[in-house]
């Protein structure tokens, strides 16, 4: 499938409901030190929309961000593949999964599964080129 056709698979209606889950996912953040609420959505193969939130630690390091509470979500409600993300800030504004939450998302995405980035509608693999993933550990186990 083209770049093209993959992005036209979702249509504005869709995003938009993808825009507004994820608002509502950072509304309902915990996120005390930093003050940067932030909310996650994505539409999952079956048609369900999965969201999250940033959940803070006073021992940062245990924070989790958005993206894992939304795979999370995914784990827990049935699995299945991620056809379209987007994750916002307290303002609103579109974000971009740092590289740790690209990796995660992209062990869950479906082929070509669309990214709202800063600069656009991106897939997977555009954002986290050459990924390293379950292929990767599959090769390693049958050369064993």
């Amino acid at each position: 499938m083209s770049e093209a056709s993959e992005q036209s698979s979702v249509d504005d209606q869709t995003w938009a409901a993808l825009l507004a889950a994820a608002t509502e996912a950072m509304r309902l953040a915990y996120a005390p030190y930093s003050s940067f609420p932030v909310g996650a959505a994505a539409l999952v193969d079956d048609g369900r929309i999965v969201s999250g939130c940033n959940v803070e630690n006073a021992s940062y390091g245990v924070t989790l961000c958005a993206e894992c509470s939304l795979i999370s979500q995914l784990t827990m409600s049935g699995g299945g593949l991620l056809v379209a993300f987007v994750c916002v800030d307290a303002a609103g504004d579109i974000l971009m999964p740092c590289g740790r939450c690209r990796q995660l998302l992209s062990e869950h995405a479906a082929g070509g599964m669309l990214l709202s980035t800063v600069s656009g509608l991106r897939t997977i693999d555009e954002v986290l080129p050459d990924a390293f993933g379950p292929r990767n550990l599959a090769d390693t186990t049958a050369q064993q």
